[in-house]
């Protein structure tokens, strides 16, 4: 099911979307944890966005493992992919419940609200620093040896 998409492996395609929405969805989370005001007034958008990144890395996450068994399994970089599901997973819940608390209290943020934000943020960061991880080793696995290979305005043969 997560093998490939028009005979084309779909792992490289959609962690594109990971990739992008993960750190804008940590950005997002760090903005509304910042302020309530935000969370109350854009705090949908990233629920929508956390939501669908999460999503994405559990897609990515299965996909990558259909692409493993056709070409070798990446260590480092498996790894690192299940860290992403499990923090970007955690950074939703985070988000979903902080703009419940903020949109229910609309005088002021409660205590409770005051320590998911700070959480929030802590996840944000986190889950930013396994995408890095994940991607540089993904790249580092895909185009390391080709890299140490060539140089810049060569052509490499065969």
């Amino acid at each position: 099911m997560f093998d490939t998409i028009t005979n084309l492996p779909l792992h490289p395609l959609v962690v594109h979307a990971v990739i992008v929405l993960l750190p804008l969805s940590a950005l997002g989370a760090v903005l509304v944890a910042v302020k309530a005001d935000w969370n109350r007034r854009f705090g949908f958008l990233v629920v929508a966005s956390s939501f669908v990144a999460a999503g994405s890395s559990v897609v990515a996450k299965e996909s990558g493992e259909k692409l493993a068994s056709r070409v070798g399994l990446p260590v480092d970089h498996a790894q690192w992919g299940k860290w992403i599901v499990v923090s970007s997973g955690l950074l939703f819940l985070s988000v979903v419940a902080l703009w419940w608390l903020d949109r229910t209290h609309p005088e002021s943020r409660p205590t409770l609200a005051k320590v998911l934000a700070v959480v929030q943020i802590l996840l944000a960061v986190l889950a930013l620093v396994f995408a890095v991880l994940a991607g540089h080793s993904g790249a580092q696995a895909v185009w390391g040896r080709t890299i140490d290979k060539t140089t810049v305005g060569t052509y490499p043969s065969g």
